[in-house]
């Protein structure tokens, strides 16, 4: 425990709010309610949290982490394991030809070389393929279906209507965007259809508010994904996700009003709506005729396959995002040749792309914000972790949430600053949402999707200070305690 890095955390969250002040649209506007109960319900779930509430942190992680062991039964029964229909024995050697060998490296044996291989160990990774395209992805199917379940079964609207009503009732905001800020702590930009009757008439303000809380947190059915790699040696994280998505509802609205203040007024800034849609289905048709109601089964079965079309866009992504990364970080690579180069002068050029990698201008890039987080005083720390949360931007946050899991199993990180990164990284801020999310509301909004891009980025802006003031949070709260990371 350092009590400078739990105060470096305290002056992260101002600085953080002065950050977003010195980019708003009228800097004349300080909503300073919002700010002080936007700030206030963090600190209050922080508590419970960190200080109070350890063993419901454990607890809700061992309620979570056995569904996310149920969510595997289906992938295990069709892609490995004693019960298998595809490889009946998950140490299965590698068989001739070349499927039968990526098969049985992806879930089976690690890679072992047989006559004929072209490739080596680094470019076939099978952890990579198994916890990816055989592990994490079905679960993001099994838990889209869930979600939709339990939104058909009208579990889901009670909760989300108690968050919204906390929001508009201590910050001032208005019931429209104070309910979709709710629903996002289980959907993504889904929860932008439960105020769709009130989307074309939203201030500017509004609609960035909605933005940025989708950028800010993460969907549910996405939670497996990113608990899946840190369980092994972070037995605590799903609770941690979950109370990071909650704590970064507050911050989204703290954040998206000094960048955007309201300068209108709202139509429901009087009261919450009630939800409008229940997992999608309108209430109107389940109110109407009994035969257009679709059933738990309909709903768990469509729920899933919308999750499937989720899954193909994280795969669809990271092919394309982390192959372009790959590409840029190959002329890099081969400017530092130059380092080599008969040529004298261009010696100092290969000199400076020794170091220049994609990663490292983004870690360098986030340094300042990093540190504002409190997360270590240590530079190699500091540096590691800051190339991290930097990473996201470009990479989504599935390889850097890898990358961290890879770097705690190998005792490279202190307890604090896997926490603190682990609640950074909990969010959707990144330019592969940035198309789904500003596409998803131009949709439901076509005669304002300009205006919507033209908040695009303040929203994407607004949600990574969200992330970054959350962990801020988990730094101001962090007292050493092992406990509270399950070890």
């Amino acid at each position: 425990m350092n009590p400078l890095l739990n105060l470096i955390s305290l002056l992260g969250i101002v600085i953080l709010c002065f950050i977003a002040w010195l980019g708003s649209e009228d800097r004349r506007i300080v909503p300073w309610n919002t700010i002080v109960w936007g700030i206030g319900l963090q600190m209050i779930v922080g508590l419970i949290v960190f200080v109070l509430g350890s063993q419901l942190v454990e607890g809700l992680s061992t309620v979570l982490n056995a569904v996310l062991d149920a969510s595997e039964a289906g992938a295990r029964f069709l892609f490995g394991g004693a019960s298998s229909i595809l490889v009946r024995d998950p140490d299965f050697a590698a068989g001739p030809g070349p499927a039968g060998r990526w098969i049985a490296r992806a879930i089976g044996t690690p890679y072992v070389a047989v006559p004929g291989d072209r490739i080596g160990v680094e470019n076939l990774n099978p952890g990579f393929a198994y916890i990816l395209a055989f592990r994490a992805l079905p679960q993001v199917i099994f838990f889209s279906g869930l979600v939709t379940l339990l939104y058909r079964l009208n579990l889901i609207q009670p909760v989300v209507q108690v968050f919204a009503r906390i929001f508009q009732s201590t910050m001032r905001i208005s019931g429209a965007e104070s309910l979709a800020g709710a629903a996002n702590i289980f959907v993504g930009i889904e929860s932008a259809i439960a105020v769709k009757p009130f989307l074309l008439d939203m201030t500017r303000s509004e609609l960035c508010a909605i933005l940025t809380s989708c950028f800010g947190s993460i969907a549910s059915s996405v939670l497996a994904l990113y608990a899946g790699f840190l369980r092994p040696t972070f037995p605590t994280i799903t609770g941690h996700l979950v109370s990071a998505s909650i704590m970064t509802i507050p911050a989204c609205f703290v954040l998206s009003k000094l960048l955007v203040p309201e300068t209108g007024v709202p139509l429901t800034m009087g009261g919450v709506p009630k939800d409008l849609t229940m997992g999608g289905i309108p209430k109107e048709v389940i109110a109407g005729d009994p035969t257009k109601r679709p059933n738990p089964i309909d709903s768990l079965i469509g729920g899933a396959l919308e999750g499937v079309k989720m899954a193909v866009g994280i795969v669809a992504a990271l092919i394309a995002i982390l192959g372009m990364v790959a590409l840029i970080n190959l002329v890099f690579s081969s400017l530092a040749g130059l380092s080599e180069s008969q040529f004298i002068l261009f010696r100092p050029i290969g000199d400076l792309f020794q170091v220049v990698t994609l990663q490292n201008i983004l870690g360098a890039l986030f340094l300042p914000l990093t540190f504002l987080t409190g997360v270590s005083l240590n530079w190699q720390e500091l540096w590691q972790s800051s190339v991290l949360i930097g990473r996201r931007l470009l990479e989504t946050n599935v390889p850097p949430y890898q990358a961290l899991a890879q770097l705690n199993a190998d005792g490279a990180l202190s307890n604090r600053a896997l926490l603190i990164i682990s609640y950074v990284l909990c969010g959707f801020t990144h330019f592969a949402s940035y198309g789904i999310f500003i596409g998803g509301l131009s949709s439901l909004i076509p005669t304002r999707s300009s205006e919507v891009s033209s908040i695009g980025f303040k929203a994407l802006w607004a949600g990574t200070l969200a992330t970054l003031m959350t962990g801020c949070m988990a730094g101001l709260f962090d007292f050493g305690n092992p406990a509270i990371l399950g070890k």
